[in-house]
């Protein structure tokens, strides 16, 4: 099963379970809260821990890449010469900024406009994309970084199972390209 489907019946699920909570008792909110401030904190410490690993092991390996064009930029896709370090550092630190900014809109969503029940639900998916996460498998669970883990890491297919669109097989095409 793919992470999008997978994503789909944890929160469906978790929502379910939400609806049985009297998010009406402070003592229950309070305990709701704690949950949500320990599972994000958790998932920050667990991403901070795997980039000291990154930065302890220092693998200077030179990786190449074709990374595809952004939608609706007009650019084409571009070379890209990375080492595996700043590679896993950059997935590591989006898997951070996305931790973030989820805390920021749940901030928004329960400070501002008073809602509970996503509380408990955004408590839960952070430690489902940690489980998601090949960063985590390869440098914490020490998983080879072959087939599925292979750098660099193919875009999740969406939700309908088609396939993201990547264009990484040929380098030297893009060079082609530039060269025109």
């Amino acid at each position: 099963m793919s992470a999008a489907v997978t994503n789909l019946v944890v929160s469906l699920g978790a929502m379910q379970v939400a609806r049985k909570i009297d998010f009406a008792d402070p003592d229950i909110l309070f305990y709701v809260r704690c949950f949500y401030v320990f599972s994000q904190t958790l998932v920050l410490g667990i991403y901070y821990f795997v980039t000291l690993k990154i930065k302890q092991k220092n693998d200077l390996k030179v990786l190449k890449y074709t990374e595809p064009a952004k939608p609706m930029s007009g650019e084409g896709p571009s070379q890209v010469t990375t080492t595996v370090r700043d590679y896993d550092l950059a997935e590591t630190s989006k898997a951070i900024r996305s931790v973030l900014m989820g805390v920021l809109f749940m901030a928004f969503m329960h400070l501002y406009m008073k809602y509970t029940q996503p509380l408990f639900i955004q408590g839960i998916m952070p430690l489902k994309s940690l489980y998601d996460s090949k960063i985590l498998k390869i440098h914490l669970l020490g998983k080879p970084a072959t087939g599925d883990l292979k750098r660099p890491f193919e875009a999740p297919p969406s939700l309908f199972g088609a396939p993201a669109k990547t264009d990484q097989a040929e380098p030297a095409k893009v060079e082609a390209k530039k060269d025109k």
